[in-house]
């Protein structure tokens, strides 16, 4: 069984960073590749970034492209997002994610398998 923790939310002003991470139980995390999505009140989950098995591709939305960088330590069982530069249309709930290695895409919800209970982040103007 598959568990992923995400911390490291808050409430934050505009220009603020953040940094969140996701900690994944299991002796498999090394072989997937990770995302993190968010989903804002009434809105759809949307991707926000993504990184394969060993970090050397990285994959993010055009809306966070330049501000947030995804990375991983597979020693320690752990993603990383750290945000920079926040605005207030970045506020959501931010999940972590592992994909699907069955699946080809990995910029849609469906594309992951397991999910974290996320995190709030909150940016204020």
């Amino acid at each position: 069984q598959v568990q992923l923790v995400e911390s490291g939310g808050g409430l934050v002003q505009a220009g603020d960073s953040l940094r969140l991470s996701c900690a994944a139980s299991g002796r498999t995390f090394s072989s997937y590749t990770m995302g993190w999505f968010r989903q804002a009140p009434g809105k759809e989950r949307e991707f926000v970034s993504a990184i394969s098995w060993n970090g050397d591709s990285t994959y993010y939305s055009d809306s966070v492209k330049g501000r947030f960088t995804i990375s991983r330590d597979n020693a320690k069982n752990t993603v990383y997002l750290q945000m920079n530069s926040l605005k207030p249309e970045d506020t959501g709930v931010y999940y972590c994610a592992r994909k699907n290695m069955w699946t080809t895409g990995w910029g849609t919800p469906r594309d992951y398998d397991y999910w974290g209970q996320g995190t709030q982040v909150t940016v204020s103007s």
